[in-house]
């Protein structure tokens, strides 16, 4: 999609009004642009039919323009949250009445506090995000598929057409990384995985190590090799390098669940809930993603991502419960369960994140169901002892509409997950609180450092009012992206 400054209306693209309710089209910065007739026109029609909240019209003006005029709540009620669903309402409206090409007025989407070029970036990320849906396994419909194809920004401030770059290579980024997260599994195998990665990295420039089974024997990482023993598609860890901050400046290191599908291993999963487990390496398509971006975007940092990746299958080669795996911290894990099985190669992934000596370890994982019972499916759950990052991450999230939420992470709950006859049981003694004991389960493989976890589980799937194509929501690069650039 193209996305552009203009300081005035070209022939064939289509201006959007957004009104807030009660607020007079007369008012709009587009009406003046507009001929006296379709200004009466305009008002005539305003008047017969006043725009209500949450209703949109597409009206035919005298002589051919056509005009889409998209109702919203009232300015004392409009707030940022509000501004980047309406964003993405826009781009979905103009999908569905096959409008390809559109002009927006920054103003419509401005709140107090938001700065004009943030604005135009997250607005810009938000104006992508609505213009994708996985059709790589779909028949072209005989119409043809109904994407915008430009959207023009009227405005007459030039630091603006950067913004818009920088949004746009933020939202292309997580849709590459949508597209991972809902190709199906038979497709998405951790090799595969490490292909694209691999691929973005040609792209984008930086570095992609990738080691086989034989090296991480050799590292000892029994949690990766343990957790895809049942599988005939073998493990991958994947180590994506990405250095342009200052020499010998400390990196942050991501790190990205990568299961590639969860079948729960043994402790086989319900039919309800395996059906989107091919979602469950969306923790690792974040991270490549993440580092993608910060390499289009010339982020003067030191970043370096993990993604341990697998497939958890049941089999006669699989782990079983009861199984003890010693992980390359050479701590041991007590399996009770083989479908806790996401935090038990992410002890691998953080154990070697310390031979970086990072500043900040962040952990971005499908983890727990339990993350979604805490907090639905509108923010990620958070957890993490230092506060000033915590407090930086919410902020951030805000901005981009990547929301996360902090839940706790004390000391109170580690005998939670003692081990019986090993150091540390992968599930917890009791039903409850299960995201909090699955973060506490990994912080015992990365105490001392300053490190974040993100249970992105209840982010990866869209719902069904946010103006996203089903299946994958593309959580946490946004996030990550805005945090690493500015921090």
């Amino acid at each position: 999609m193209k996305l552009q400054l203009a300081e005035k209306l070209n022939t064939g693209v289509i201006p959007v009004f957004i009104l807030k309710e009660g607020e007079s089209i007369v008012k709009h910065p587009f009406f003046k642009l507009l001929k006296t007739k379709e200004k009466n026109f305009l008002k005539a029609f305003f008047k017969r039919s006043p725009l209500r909240k949450d209703h949109s019209h597409l009206v035919f003006l005298p002589g051919g323009r056509e005009a889409a005029l998209i109702g919203t709540t009232n300015q004392k009620d409009f707030n940022h949250r509000k501004a980047l669903l309406t964003a993405r309402r826009v781009v979905a409206y103009a999908r569905r009445e096959k409008i390809k090409n559109l002009a927006v007025n920054l103003k419509d989407f401005e709140t107090p506090g938001i700065p004009i070029e943030e604005l135009a970036e997250v607005t810009a990320t938000q104006f992508e995000l609505a213009n994708f849906e996985f059709i790589h396994y779909k028949s072209p419909p005989p119409e043809g598929w109904s994407f915008v194809d430009s959207i023009l920004f009227l405005a007459d401030n030039p630091a603006l057409t950067e913004a818009l770059k920088r949004g746009k290579i933020i939202g292309e980024e997580i849709n590459k990384a949508r597209v991972l997260s809902n190709t199906p599994g038979c497709d998405m195998t951790p090799e595969n995985l490490a292909t694209e990665a691999r691929k973005s990295a040609k792209e984008c420039g930086f570095k992609v190590t990738v080691f086989d089974e034989k090296k991480m024997r050799t590292l000892k990482m029994g949690g990766i090799l343990g957790v895809g023993k049942g599988s005939d598609e073998p493990p991958r860890f994947l180590i994506l390098e990405y250095f342009k901050g200052k020499r010998g400046e400390k990196p942050v290191v991501l790190i990205g669940k990568g299961v590639t599908f969860d079948t729960g291993g043994l402790n086989l999963k319900p039919e309800q809930a395996i059906y989107e487990m091919h979602m469950d390496m969306s923790g690792g398509a974040a991270v490549i993603h993440a580092i993608a971006a910060l390499a289009r975007l010339k982020v003067k940092k030191n970043v370096i991502g993990l993604v341990p990746a697998v497939e958890n299958m049941p089999s006669g080669k699989s782990y079983h419960p009861g199984d003890l795996l010693r992980t390359m911290s050479g701590k041991t894990i007590e399996v009770l369960n083989t479908d806790a099985e996401g935090r038990i190669i992410l002890a691998d992934g953080l154990t070697y994140a310390q031979k970086y000596k990072p500043r900040l370890v962040i952990d971005v994982a499908t983890l727990t169901g339990s993350a979604m019972s805490a907090l639905g499916q509108r923010a990620s759950a958070i957890f993490t002892t230092d506060m000033e990052t915590e407090r930086k991450l919410r902020a951030v999230g805000e901005k981009t509409g990547d929301f996360v939420w902090p839940l706790p992470l004390w000391e109170e709950y580690e005998p939670e997950i003692k081990g019986t006859f090993g150091d540390i049981a992968n599930l917890g003694k009791t039903r409850y609180g299960g995201a909090i004991t699955g973060a506490v389960f990994l912080w015992q493989f990365i105490k001392g450092q300053s490190w974040v976890h993100i249970d992105i589980a209840p982010r990866m799937t869209a719902t069904e009012d946010e103006f996203l194509a089903k299946g994958s929501a593309g959580p946490a690069i946004a996030l990550l992206v805005n945090f690493l650039r500015d921090s």
